[in-house]
Formats: structure tokens, sequence, C-alpha cells
């Protein structure tokens, strides 16, 4: 338990961006799950509008992932990581398909 004010006040402060990093990386996983479910309909149905969804999904992905990386949250290594797995799908789904 703290025993003078400065260290109640860094406790506060410290949950309260526990909580604010906790939704931010629930938001990334969040379209990151979405960057792969567009990559799969890309891959049943390949037509323009589902490519322009997996291509803004895409972009939505990385950007919040650049930000929470520039802002803290992720470690540089982790977010270039998560941003390789994401180019690596999509780099699948849009090669043609070899019959």
């Amino acid at each position: 338990m703290a025993n003078n004010n400065s260290a109640k006040k860094r406790i506060q402060i410290a949950e309260r961006n526990r909580l604010h990093n906790k939704s931010y990386k629930s938001a990334i996983r969040t379209l990151v799950k979405k960057c792969l479910v567009s990559c799969e309909t890309y891959n049943k149905e390949s037509d323009d509008q589902a490519k322009a969804s997996l291509q803004k999904d895409l972009n939505a992905a990385f950007s919040k992932i650049d930000k929470a990386v520039n802002r803290g949250i992720l470690h540089k290594n982790t977010g270039a990581n998560q941003k390789a797995r994401l180019s690596s799908v999509f780099k699948k789904a849009m090669e043609p398909v070899e019959s």
C-alpha cells in the first residue's frame, strides 16, 4: 500500500494507463482478426469488392499497429512481427490460384 500522496497518484496513473493499453491491444487484435477473415473471404470469392475490403482492413490494422508502437503500447519488434504476419497472409491470398 502506498504511504504518501505521490505514490498513491502513481498507482492511479498506472491503472489508468493499463486500462488504456488493454483497450488499444484489444482493438489491434480485433482488426487483425478482421483482416484474416477478409483474406479467407477473398480466397473464396475473388471479386473487386472483396479485394477492396481486404485492402481497407489491412491498412486499418497496419495503422493501428504503427500508432501503438509510436505510443509505446507495443514494442517495435512486436509490431513488426504482427505486420509481417499479416503481410504474409495477404500475399498468399493475392497470389493467383494455380490449377
